[in-house]
């Protein structure tokens, strides 16, 4: 396995895990044009052109629309890194057979991380009321891929490398975002209480055990506290 297959296969992984459509319909439209020698020559095809538009334009509408790109996300969390696999296999597929394998590896687990992160990310920005800072990210993030991609055709190794460091950033910002959120819900608990809308938290455990009783209920076959017990006062004895 050639040394310049490995960028080529990160890269593209990295790019699918954050939009696959996207990455297959602009190496495969180079490919036609351009013939890169380092793209498989099946992404230039008539029909995975055009499927591959279709799906982009569906992708671009729905990733930018709050709570719906977050569906979206859940959709692809087994596509993207399947369509990461499959590109790395195809760049690697003229090498030997567990060559070809691991670069299937390394496309899909690096396509399943990069879009662990978008999906993270987007969750958290969802939180945001507006719907503006759902385009802004979702336009940054096409651009990016299509920039990455782009560069790869030129500098395989640098596209590798600023590939990485984009992975190693949002990987920090979706730690940042999660505590952010984990604060936010804190804050509106904390609102719900001073209310009177909420329980307040050290208070609902109590309250659980008042409305179903003791954990585990009545033993079976315990004596019943309260059976035979009766106001009336005890018969005397007879003379």
């Amino acid at each position: 396995m050639g040394a310049e297959v490995l960028p080529w296969v990160f890269t593209s992984g990295w790019a699918s895990g954050i939009n696959a459509y996207a990455v297959v319909l602009i190496m495969g439209l180079v490919d036609k044009f351009a013939h890169l020698q380092q793209i498989p020559d099946a992404l230039a095809r008539t029909d995975v052109l055009i499927g591959a538009a279709v799906l982009f334009l569906i992708e671009m509408v729905a990733d930018k629309v709050p709570y719906v790109d977050s569906t979206w996300d859940s959709i692809h969390t087994v596509i993207r890194p399947a369509v990461g696999a499959t590109l790395g296999y195809l760049i690697g597929h003229d090498t030997a057979g567990m060559d070809a394998a691991f670069t299937a590896a390394t496309g899909g687990i690096t396509a399943l991380l990069s879009h662990l992160v978008k999906a993270g990310l987007r969750t958290a920005v969802n939180t945001s009321p507006e719907p503006v800072s759902n385009v802004v990210v979702s336009t940054g993030e096409d651009l990016t891929v299509a920039g990455v991609i782009s560069l790869a055709m030129v500098n395989p190794w640098l596209a590798a490398g600023v590939a990485a460091a984009l992975l190693a950033i949002g990987a920090v910002l979706l730690v940042f975002a999660l505590r952010r959120v984990r604060s936010l819900k804190r804050r509106y608990d904390d609102w719900g209480v001073r209310m009177g809308i909420a329980v307040p938290p050290e208070q609902r455990g109590r309250r659980g055990l008042r409305r179903g009783g003791p954990p585990g209920g009545p033993v079976a076959g315990a004596p019943d506290p309260g059976a035979g017990s009766s106001s009336l006062p005890p018969i005397p004895p007879a003379p």
